[in-house]
């Protein structure tokens, strides 16, 4: 939304400076995005004399001018300068303007500096007025009148010292798309006095033979509760008037014409879009309807459109005419041989026209606002003050409005309660003072309710009679004061267990190297197919994209999307995380928290020692493992193979309590999947179900004192000949089974398997050493003891895994 200063002005008796306005406007909520200031641009040049033009000595094109200049103001002591002239009505006597050494000249971008041109010294320049960008007129310099006064500013003399304001306007503030409304805020806030807007009473001389008529499913159906219109004849389509020429341009639209460019004044300076008629060009009756579906209309962008059913036009006995509330139609439009016209002033369904602007792809000052929502309660007070003006600018005799419909009921109010202002955002203002700032934004109070003015449809509710209060006052002005504490001494924990858990996963896999990625909930339909959803009961209704129509079942699917960006964009090394949510149902409770992982490449960058290695499983194992002991899983589990249909089947498996309880899945992701993906493999990834973990049996406020012995610990190595499916969790498990009290911990360190094996050891046997530690805790163990331990060691891993010690095999 753009405004000139002198704009603002009419509505707004003030004497705030420009930065006090564009300070006070954004603190209101209306952001101001840009300010064009004259003065900037051009405070530095002046009214000068040209006293004497004569032919440059050395070029026949350029002229010597002596200029009689006043770079400090008409106060000021003139002084005389030298400029080299080129342009042809440079002559003796003349006034024009001129620019001091050190000016910027906005229309070259030049930096204007001592000069030598064809040997003469130039200081300075007279300027044109494509330089001074106020037109594209550069044939000469500027010519001013005799009496134009030496040494005042040019901005000063020819009107254009009256700066742009630009904001920006949130969706709720349809008010604020009229200067008036801007107007009427800065006046709430104290900052000057909001002028009167007076109606007139236009008196008709006779009744327009253009009637209206509104469909009655759109009268009563809320499309278009209010038409109003009236004919003027006799009028005279010229240019409009300067200042209204003037004020069009400096807010970047082009004048077209009197009757054309008062609608646009009265859309930019009331927030009320009119539409003006050729009335000559119009047969019988307009009649606003919806449209029946195959309608074409050429409007006056000179583009044709193919109306859709429902959606609203305006029509006369030939056909439409306008496309209701956003364009008018080419062939009824005004021309310079108008001479009768129909103004039309309406109430249009912000939806409908908002839904019908969209899928015709029209972008339009009227749109813009109607789909907003324009002042319902001003649609016959705008047709009059545009008749007004019509009449005063072009003339003619005015009709009796002809009228269908009725104002749309706005009437709502709400309880207004000044003792809410300070519970909800924390100021204190006197009741009386929230009454007067309300009562000056147009609200009307009766006792404990507040009544929303009609072009405030953004009020809905007590909240909202609090925000205005507070915006009135101003945010700014709110002071930081502490929370009170709901008990007195050290609060205790609020965080859930869950909410801990996540915490202790993100920790730990920050801590093991891996980068975090926060993705969207929703995938693509393909995507949840691969990883077991894609069903119609997690399907989004409404989806923002075709890539997002469906709730994630996984994490993983927007990992392997990560890494595929990436890997795409030469990233090939990659360690990728992210805890969130993951949907099994669209019902409640079908929903649980996943943290999950992938790598991509190599685990280590390349280094002179051969340390380089491509990723596995047992990378990913291990990293699911130290996150299940960050958030306090049990230490003891079983690793399964029944895994889901997007893991390698060979190379992987389930970290599980029990066969029915998995904590999290770990292995190679299926190559058919990274296919779906455009990933190159091999990729490994891990998913820990974290809502799945069991409580702690025991909540302590701290933790566990560590147990340290001060014995000295003893190993003790063992090499067993196991059938080679015997996976070595279970060997490890039951020999750390054999004594938990003095096993401290159970280590496989070899493993020999493979032909070789088989020739030995005999076939489908292989040989899997473990070193065990043994942590005496009161005193230090003897040889009898140590023999004890290992025999129970061997006896438990005989049981388990059906294997023998290799030396006894």
């Amino acid at each position: 939304m753009k405004f000139t200063l002198s704009w603002l002005r009419d509505h707004l008796e003030t004497d705030a400076t420009l930065d006090q306005i564009t300070e006070a406007l954004t603190d209101l909520g209306l952001e101001v995005e840009s300010v064009s200031d004259p003065v900037r641009a051009l405070g530095a040049f002046r009214i000068a004399r040209v006293i004497e033009a004569a032919p440059h000595p050395d070029a026949d094109r350029l002229r010597l001018c002596r200029v009689e200049a006043w770079p400090e103001g008409p106060d000021g002591a003139p002084q005389e300068v030298q400029v080299v002239c080129g342009a042809p009505n440079a002559r003796t006597g003349m006034r024009g303007v001129f620019a001091p050494v050190g000016t910027h000249v906005p229309g070259t971008g030049v930096d204007l500096k001592p000069g030598v041109i064809r040997g003469q010294e130039s200081n300075g320049m007279l300027c044109s007025e494509r330089e001074l960008m106020i037109s594209d007129a550069h044939d000469g310099i500027i010519e001013l009148p005799e009496d134009a006064p030496l040494g005042m500013r040019f901005i000063d003399y020819a009107g254009l010292n009256d700066p742009v304001i630009e904001i920006a306007i949130t969706p709720n503030r349809p008010d604020a798309l009229g200067v008036r409304g801007i107007a009427r805020d800065l006046a709430a806030r104290g900052l000057g006095v909001l002028t009167p807007l007076e109606i007139p009473q236009i008196a008709g001389a006779f009744d327009s033979p253009i009637g209206v008529r509104i469909a009655p499913e759109l009268r009563e159906g809320g499309g278009c509760p209010l038409f109003a219109g009236r004919m003027i004849r006799g009028v005279r389509n010229g240019p409009a008037p300067a200042w209204l020429q003037k004020r069009l341009r400096a807010i970047g639209l082009r004048p077209i014409s009197a009757l054309v460019d008062i609608t646009n004044f009265f859309t930019f300076a009331l927030n009320r879009p009119l539409h003006v008629f050729d009335a000559d060009k119009v047969s019988g009756d307009l009649r606003i309807h919806p449209a029946a579906g195959g309608e074409e209309i050429l409007a006056l962008d000179d583009k044709t459109y193919r109306m859709a059913e429902g959606q609203m036009l305006i029509s006369d006995d030939h056909g439409p005419e306008s496309i209701a509330g956003i364009m008018g139609g080419a062939d009824s439009g005004c021309t310079g041989d108008t001479v009768n016209v129909f103004l039309e002033s309406a109430y249009w369904d912000p939806l409908t026209i908002a839904a019908t602007g969209r899928a015709l792809k029209i972008s339009s000052d009227a749109r813009y606002r109607f789909e907003r929502g324009v002042d319902p309660a001003f649609t016959l007070d705008g047709l009059d003050l545009a008749t007004q003006m019509i009449l005063e600018i072009c003339g003619g005799t005015p009709s009796h409005p002809v009228v269908d419909g009725a104002v749309p009921d706005h009437a709502r109010s709400y309880r207004f309660d000044p003792g809410r202002l300070a519970a909800l955002v924390g100021m204190e203002i006197d009741a009386v003072r929230q009454r007067e700032m309300l009562g000056a934004l147009g609200f009307t109070l009766v006792g404990d309710q507040a009544s929303p003015p009609s072009w405030r449809p953004d009020i809905r509710g007590e909240a909202d009679l609090v925000e205005e209060v507070a915006r009135l006052a101003s945010l700014s002005q709110l002071e930081g004061k502490p929370l009170p504490r709901a008990r007195p001494g050290v609060p205790r924990p609020i965080l859930t267990a869950r909410q801990v858990r996540e915490t202790g996963a993100r920790r730990t896999l920050a801590g093991l190297g891996y980068n975090e990625c926060v993705s969207y909930s929703f995938i693509d339909a393909a995507s949840a197919a691969a990883f077991g959803g894609g069903q119609d009961d997690l399907r989004l209704e409404n989806p923002i994209s075709s890539e997002m129509t469906h709730m994630r079942p996984d994490l993983l699917p927007g990992l392997l999307q990560a890494a595929a960006r990436n890997q795409a964009r030469g990233t090939l090394d990659l360690a990728l995380f992210e805890v969130g949510p993951v949907f099994s149902g669209g019902e409640p409770g079908e929903q649980e928290t996943q943290a999950a992982g992938v790598l991509v490449g190599a685990r280590a960058p390349r280094d002179p020692f051969g340390s380089r290695r491509a990723v596995d499983l047992y990378d990913v194992k291990a990293d699911a493992e130290a996150v299940l002991a960050g958030i306090g899983a049990p230490a003891k589990f079983q690793i399964l193979r029944t895994l889901p249909a997007w893991f390698h089947p060979g190379r992987a498996g389930v970290i599980c309590l029990g066969p029915k309880r998995p904590l999290a899945l770990f292995g190679e992701i299926h190559p058919r999947v990274l296919r779906g993906f455009d990933l190159k493999g091999p990729v490994m990834g891990f998913s820990v179900l974290i809502d799945r973990l069991p409580e702690p049996k025991q909540r302590r406020a701290t933790r566990q004192p560590l147990q340290i012995s001060s014995l000295q610990p003893v190993d003790r190595d063992f090499a067993f000949v196991l059938d080679e499916k015997v996976e070595a969790l279970n060997v490890v498990n039951a020999a750390a089974g054999a004594d938990k009290a003095l096993i401290a911990d159970v280590q496989v360190f070899d493993e020999f398997s493979g032909a070789k094996a088989e020739a030995q050891l005999g076939a489908g046997r292989k040989s899997l050493a473990i070193t065990v530690r043994l942590q005496p805790r009161e005193a230090t163990l003897t040889e009898e003891e140590i023999e004890a331990v290992s025999r129970k060691v061997v006896e438990k891993v005989a049981r388990a895994t059906g294997g023998s010690l290799r030396g006894e095999a």
